[in-house]
């Protein structure tokens, strides 16, 4: 399973579709662990199959009970044409709890959303987060400045878009940098290559969970009932 993992962190960006396979074959050997369900919704983002990325992220959040995937389930509804559902999700979470990348991503998420609903001006705003700040560059810094410049062209404001595109390459060439400052984290970093599952796992061995077999509500309660208390294998 965790060598299934491990590749798909290292195809995900070259060949999503053959990341999504080690994804799906993981999850055959273990579709109880919150990181597996994880690892097939992102895959399954990333090659456009939001229905199932959908489905895997809301059993994800179920087994592990955390939302630092809500900004992809976010995008999910969008990719789904539903922005309305997607602003509905974002609000459902409390910020204030979240990590500060997720709760950037968020922010992000959610300010496309309001572009869905032509509503420029309110999609500026969910991006004035205490995170916008030219001054210092982060792992999410990039994107965070980039779509501030993108929704302020569409504005027509179009020397401050010009200057936070300028930060947002300003801060994507300084975290190339070896700085302690510079957070740089990737989505799938804390799978190592030599994970292992938890002894007192009780998992299926052959547990098929492929895209064309959507589990029902009532399984998937009973597997986030059956693991609660379990860490995912990390």
């Amino acid at each position: 399973m965790a060598r299934h993992l491990a590749v798909a962190a290292q195809l995900i960006d070259e060949d999503p579709a053959l990341a999504h396979e080690h994804a799906l074959a993981a999850s055959r050997r273990a579709g109880r662990i919150a990181v597996v369900r994880e690892s097939v919704a992102i895959t399954a983002y990333a090659m456009g199959d939001f229905a199932l990325a959908l489905r895997e992220l809301r059993t994800y959040r179920r087994i592990s009970g955390r939302d630092d995937q809500i900004a992809l389930i976010v995008d999910s509804e969008r990719g789904m044409g539903r922005p309305d559902r997607a602003l509905e999700e974002g609000r459902s979470v409390d910020r204030a709890v979240l990590p500060t990348e997720t709760r950037v991503a968020l922010a992000i998420a959610m300010s496309g959303a309001r572009l869905d609903r032509g509503e420029t001006e309110l999609a500026l705003g969910e991006l004035e987060i205490p995170e916008l700040n030219p001054d210092l560059a982060f792992d999410w810094s990039p994107a965070l400045f980039a779509a501030r410049a993108a929704v302020l062209e569409d504005l027509g404001r179009t020397d401050e878009a010009a200057f936070w595109q300028e930060r947002a390459e300003v801060a994507s060439a300084a975290l190339g940098h070896d700085d302690d400052e510079m957070v740089i984290e990737d989505v799938y970093e804390d799978i190592p290559e030599d994970a292992d599952l938890p002894e007192d796992a009780d998992l299926p061995e052959d547990e098929d969970l492929s895209a064309d077999e959507a589990p029902s509500d009532a399984e998937e309660a009973a597997a986030a009932e059956s693991t609660s208390g379990e860490e995912p294998a990390e």
